[in-house]
């Protein structure tokens, strides 16, 4: 590959997703400030129902841990600008808006009901519940001057009754109805705080023609934010994009890249190599774009869940070589980075490098490490498979009381060193992880991450058990199964 530029000249913002293992505030202070020495301008924050919303917005609030207090929302933006980062926040107001329309009595407002990310956009109580919690985070946020209202992946749009309706008339589609909602909240926004940017993310827009565009009523009132987090990025199809929006007249543009929660849902630890590879097509992106566009920036999103209802991706320990890494690629000028050379200023879990403790959260990331590397053991992973279980331990062998005490005590004795290896494990994972995290996240991520795994190796125990019972003489079999 040919040296590429750096990045031009824009703001580069860090994603904070809160919606899933949402940092103690001291730990998410230390992050700030870890965020601002790698090179960051400021913060991209993914309330969802940590923010502490009040009155009839009350019941948004997280109840799996406590949500932030107006204190810790307020030291979030003081910690930030102390840093020299601003603070942008991002409030979904028409898809991804699953930790609002879960709630019984905002069932009324889904689009169809058996969907909870989508807003009915013909509800009035629906605009108005919008607008009030635009209002309860921009007062909240008295110093940003930019708010990302989201709008993107409204899943099954044009699908529910009342929209069905509205697009029985002729000349009526889907990308109208989309557009009549984002313009009205945008106008909303625009006439509350006048001199607050807006920005939103652009997956909606895509497939519209430069005449919808033109006329969506979204020229000179939003700022799109094209998001693709792939390794193997298109960049001529993304050059192609932003020239269309910029022709439309949607000339502020931003992107947006990953450096964790994109590669699957239910990863566990970043591949830093997959995220540099994104930031290097967005340099090429960068590198081919005509003059006359306008790059405001790009923002590094780091997804702790794919959306609400999904398991956790990654934690943020272990993706900040994968940020580290990805920040130095779009700042150093010519080079095609190295991402193991972030592991002299922030360590990946193996470094053994003398600044490791620069690395908050380091401990935790090399715990989940070792951790994983257990649970995607062939010898874990396929215990099932091996040849005693398959040979002289199937369901036919349990079911007709033809086991091996000989083969069924070994099988126990594997198992028994297996589970107690991951048990120690779960217990050093947990004790560090609640020093940074809630409890309940530290249970949350056993239960998604550990659980379902060990699940098949702990029922084989069990039928060990059963079978030296039933198979050997009581005083025998009493001291075998005690094992």
């Amino acid at each position: 590959m040919d040296a590429l530029p750096a990045w031009p000249k824009g703001k580069k913002l860090v994603h904070l997703d809160l919606k899933g293992a949402p940092p103690r505030m001291d730990y998410l202070h230390k992050l700030i400030g870890l965020f601002s020495g790698l090179g960051a301008d400021g913060l991209l924050v993914e309330y969802e129902d940590m923010f502490p919303y009040e009155g009839e917005l009350k019941v948004l609030q997280s109840t799996q841990h406590p949500p932030y207090s107006r204190e810790e929302v307020l030291s979030i933006q003081e910690v930030a600008k102390s840093q020299g980062l601003e603070v942008i926040p991002l409030v979904q107001t028409f898809g991804h808006m699953e930790f609002v329309l879960k709630h019984k009595s905002l069932w009324e407002l889904r689009e169809v009901g058996h969907c909870l990310g989508t807003l009915n956009p013909h509800r009035e109580e629906g605009v108005r519940l919008v607008k009030e919690m635009l209002r309860q985070v921009v007062e909240l946020h008295p110093g940003s001057t930019s708010l990302h209202i989201g709008a993107d992946e409204v899943y099954l749009l044009g699908e529910g009754e009342e929209s069905r309706r509205w697009l029985s008339t002729p000349g009526r589609t889907v990308q109208q109805l989309f557009l009549n909602h984002v313009t009205r909240v945008a106008k909303g926004v625009r006439e509350a705080w006048p001199n607050l940017n807006m920005i939103m993310w652009d997956d909606m827009l895509r497939g519209m023609d430069h005449d919808t565009l033109k006329g969506s009523g979204l020229v000179g009132l939003v700022q799109l934010m094209l998001w693709d987090y792939n390794p193997t990025l298109d960049v001529k199809n993304t050059v192609y994009l932003l020239e269309r929006y910029s022709g439309a007249g949607l000339s502020e543009l931003w992107a947006a890249s990953a450096f964790k929660g994109s590669t699957n849902v239910h990863t566990c630890v970043t591949s830093t190599q997959r995220h540099v590879n994104n930031h290097l097509q967005w340099l090429q992106v960068a590198a081919a774009l005509p003059e006359g566009i306008h790059m405001l920036g790009i923002a590094l999103t780091g997804w702790q869940r794919y959306d609400h209802l999904s398991v956790l991706c990654e934690l943020l320990p272990l993706a900040l070589p994968s940020l580290a890494s990805s920040l130095q690629t779009l700042t150093h000028v010519g080079c095609v980075f190295n991402p193991k050379s972030v592991c002299l200023s922030v360590p990946c879990p193996s470094s053994t490098t003398a600044d490791s403790v620069l690395f908050p959260g380091r401990r935790l990331a090399e715990l989940v490490v070792e951790l994983t590397a257990i649970l995607q053991s062939e010898e874990l992973r396929h215990f099932e498979d091996n040849m005693f279980v398959r040979g002289w331990f199937t369901p036919y062998h349990r079911q007709r009381k033809t086991v091996s005490p000989l083969i069924a005590q070994q099988l126990q004795s594997q198992a028994m060193t297996l589970l107690a290896l991951v048990e120690q494990r779960v217990a050093m994972v947990k004790k560090e992880m609640v020093r940074l995290y809630p409890a309940s996240t530290a249970q949350e991520w056993v239960e998604q991450h550990v659980s379902p795994v060990v699940a098949p190796l702990q029922r084989i125990l069990e039928d060990t058990r059963a079978s030296l019972l039933e198979m050997v003489p009581q005083n025998v079999s009493a001291s075998m199964v005690g094992q």
